[in-house]
């Protein structure tokens, strides 16, 4: 297969799919009017816009008037938890887990530093949180629960409809940042018992730039913006009308296609957890079964995860990294220390996401190569030589 670039960092963000791109080209050319205008092109980009949050809607099993179009995931998860806080008013007790993505656990610290009180729960070490654990942490002015639905980095699928059900039962709002579950997943904001729910188009073969958060009918959320009515007055700003229809499409089909992308999923990942598992001194991150179907995460004793990604880009393969090394720092990242690996451990591990249009001739040729680089780098590190003699 040569220096062919085999693409296995879907988690990170997705080729947008030829449909999505066909849907989108009228909106960016001929049919460019303002949503909010009342003439001709104008109306028709409000029927697009309407079409797509439909769409969106019946992906989540919700209702469309409960579908709020945002820029992504990031900023549904901030006007999601900053968006209650302001409309509840006083100081609350929220409650997070410890491997949440930064667009929550960042949030949280800042609402920390405004006064209000947060607890971050630990995970077991497979990286799921106890129900039981949400129900204790429950104080008289808890006012927000908020917890992944699948973890970005190590794939665990949360327990969602029994940390809901504590939710509902105690009567506190629940937020699930879904990103990396909407288009991998069945995602029904029902069954999960959330109030809401964060996506971002591009993790699901859908454009960059677009995103949308479910709110329940009745949820109270105090927009982070004014100047505008748009989103009826929740997100204000001209809506981005090809990346919307784009995102609208591209949900329609992932959520149609589902049954068969989990099951062609699950057969690679299984097939690449095997392999690399087979490997001598090599740990799965996540849970073994309970995980998204296109992710591997594993760490790889005595190699830093960086020259693997490095040496995997040569022979035309893109990864990504489970450490934060990449970002400057020398910490390694927090998911994986929380589900308890050694700081060493950590920073050898390395995320491998499969996607649509990832075959199993890949996974081989995956397979085939990464032995004789790990191989080769360990031959690098002093500490493997040592505890080798």
């Amino acid at each position: 297969m040569g220096y062919k670039m085999i693409y296995l960092d879907n988690a990170a963000t997705t080729p947008v799919r030829e449909e999505a791109c066909e849907e989108m080209l009228p909106y960016l050319k001929e049919q460019y009017g303002n949503p909010s205008s009342i003439y001709r092109i104008g109306r028709e980009a409000r029927n697009a816009v309407e079409e797509a949050r439909e769409r969106t809607a019946e992906a989540l099993g919700a209702r469309s008037d409960e579908i709020f179009f945002t820029s992504g995931g990031t900023e549904s998860n901030n006007l999601a938890l900053k968006g209650v806080v302001r409309n509840r008013g006083g100081k609350m007790h929220i409650i997070t887990s410890s491997i949440e993505h930064h667009a929550v656990l960042d949030v949280c610290m800042e609402l920390e530093k405004e006064g209000h009180e947060v607890t971050f729960l630990p995970v077991d070490r497979y990286g799921l949180v106890n129900p039981g654990d949400v129900e204790k942490a429950v104080k008289p002015n808890t006012s927000l629960v908020t917890v992944m639905a699948a973890n970005n980095e190590v794939g665990t699928i949360q327990p969602l409809e029994k940390i809901g059900a504590v939710a509902r039962e105690n009567n506190i709002i629940f937020h699930t940042d879904a990103v990396q579950a909407a288009g991998n997943i069945p995602v029904d904001v029902n069954k999960w018992n959330v109030d809401l729910l964060s996506i971002s188009s591009h993790k699901f073969n859908g454009p960059k730039g677009a995103g949308a958060l479910y709110a329940r009918k009745g949820t109270g959320i105090t927009p982070l913006w004014q100047g505008g009515a748009q989103e009826k007055k929740l997100r204000p700003g001209t809506e981005n009308v090809p990346a919307i229809v784009g995102m609208g499409k591209a949900l329609e089909l992932a959520a149609g296609e589902l049954p068969e992308k989990i099951k062609e999923l699950t057969g690679m990942r299984d097939r690449l957890m095997e392999g690399l598992l087979s490997m001598e001194e090599v740990v799965l991150n996540g849970h073994p079964s309970r995980r998204l179907p296109g992710n591997v995460n594993v760490s790889i004793k005595y190699i830093e995860g960086e020259s693997l990604l490095l040496s995997l880009d040569m022979e035309g393969i893109a990864a990504s990294s489970g450490s934060a090394c990449t970002s400057g720092s020398l910490d390694p990242s927090h998911v994986l220390t929380a589900l308890g690996l050694e700081h060493e451990l950590a920073h050898g591990s390395v995320r491998f996401s499969l996607g649509k249009g990832n075959t199993m001739e890949e996974i081989e040729y995956l397979l085939n190569v990464i032995p004789g680089i790990v191989e080769r780098l360990r031959q690098m590190s002093s500490v493997y030589r040592q505890n080798k003699r």
